[in-house]
């Protein structure tokens, strides 16, 4: 499922904004974007965006059918019009009417005892804010396993397969949804915890057959850590952390590559919280033909981070379209100029939009000023700039062979360091 049309008449403060998310040259040409981003300065509605593309898609999603092949007259409460392309049909919402390969569905105007969804239940939707890292979010993670499986077992009953369809990932995200993503690891912890008590009260670990027996529980009982690990270990390589499969303490517990030494939760930086409460989602969620919108995840990540960090996502979720806001050049640069949209705003102070320019993988530097259009140069390096074209102006005229030497001295000193 791909979004490859969205209008919008008027949503908080965006007014008659005409978005075609397809790709406009090429062997692609017509075909919906793999992925789409939004730059563009504070208060174009970035955010504002995302929340409507959430809304309305989900809402789309639930349309219902009666016996008689008609769209349920309880239509949800659309704020844009749009295009869905699912397994090559394009359904399409548009006033009022629902089309199906520009064939428009009639309405009930009666109720049935027979409704049925339009769509398949696997199309689904995922909305990562930027207020995913909280207190209440990360806490979970920094338990103890003792305590984590206590939970698990008076929230085990709450726990529901249709619970994962279509989420949004705020700062308050339910507990019974975290655990319901890492329910393999706190069940395979759970065992675990009772086979070492049960060795302990044999004595068994006394002896030297206890290794071997845990060996070859560990043999028979394969740690669902693992292959989480192998995916986000490449995240963390460059911050020296891997995953700690051997440690039971925590439910995804950490640790310093070189030096081996444990590093609780609490501890880690803001910016590696944020990744884990993004990529478990992306790991453990089923994503295949999936929307998934995130919002500003470049948030705490230091610029080498954000240069693979789109490419890293979409190996989580190869399947799925990526909608993501940003103010990174870093992120920006990960998509092509069709996948660019520039927010900004009009003489009259109205949002309007337009396409990328820079190429992808473009010098962060050109991107802002391309596509972000933005002046990258602060006052200080302006002033020397000024500096620097004066005294190369100087030398042109310059006839004392001392000065023009000291001039040209100065002039490679200026060019050397601010890279002139």
């Amino acid at each position: 499922m791909k979004i490859s049309k969205l209008y919008i008449d008027q949503f908080r403060h965006l007014e008659n904004l005409d978005f075609d998310f397809t790709y406009q040259s090429g062997e692609r040409k017509g075909q919906p974007l793999d992925k789409i981003c939004f730059i563009g300065q504070s208060a174009t509605g970035k955010t504002s965006l995302l929340e409507l593309i959430n809304k309305d898609v989900n809402g789309f999603l639930k349309t219902e059918l009666d016996d008689h092949n008609y769209i349920w007259i309880n239509l949800h409460n659309y704020n844009s019009n749009l295009k869905l392309i699912i397994k090559d049909i394009g359904y399409e919402y548009n006033d009022g009417v629902i089309s199906k390969n520009e064939k428009p569905f009639p309405r009930s105007q009666k109720s049935s005892s027979l409704i049925t969804n339009l769509f398949n239940e696997n199309n689904s939707i995922f909305h990562i804010t930027s207020e995913i890292l909280s207190t209440q979010n990360i806490k979970l993670f920094e338990e103890e396993t003792v305590l984590l499986i206590e939970r698990f077992k008076n929230l085990k009953d709450e726990i529901k397969d249709d619970d994962y369809c279509r989420l949004t990932f705020d700062e308050k995200v339910d507990e019974k949804i975290w655990i319901g993503l890492l329910l393999q690891n706190v069940k395979y912890l759970q065992n675990f915890l009772q086979f070492a008590t049960e060795l302990i009260n044999s004595g068994s670990v006394l002896d030297n057959s206890s290794q071997k027996k845990v060996d070859d529980w560990k043999k028979r009982n394969i740690n669902p850590l693992i292959l989480f690990s192998e995916k986000f270990n490449i995240l963390l390589e460059k911050i020296q952390l891997e995953v700690d499969i051997a440690n039971t303490k925590n439910i995804i517990p950490l640790k310093h590559k070189i030096t081996g030494e444990n590093i609780p939760i609490k501890n880690i930086s803001t910016g590696t919280k944020q990744l884990l409460l993004t990529a478990l989602p992306l790991f453990k969620l089923e994503t295949k033909d999936s929307i998934i919108l995130i919002d500003e995840p470049e948030r705490s990540l230091y610029p080498d981070m954000q240069i693979d960090l789109m490419d890293y996502y979409q190996n989580l979720a190869p399947e799925a379209q990526f909608i993501v806001a940003t103010h990174s050049p870093f992120i920006a640069a990960s998509f092509e100029p069709d996948e660019r949209f520039i927010l900004s705003f009009d003489k009259e102070g109205k949002v309007i939009i337009s396409r990328g320019t820079s190429p992808i993988g473009d010098d962060p530097n050109d991107m802002l000023y391309n596509d972000f259009g933005i002046d990258y140069i602060n006052k200080y390096g302006k002033k020397v700039y000024n500096e620097y074209l004066e005294k190369r102006r100087q030398l042109l005229f310059e006839k004392d062979q001392e000065v023009k030497q000291k001039l040209q001295d100065e002039i490679e000193s200026i060019g050397d360091k601010y890279n002139f």
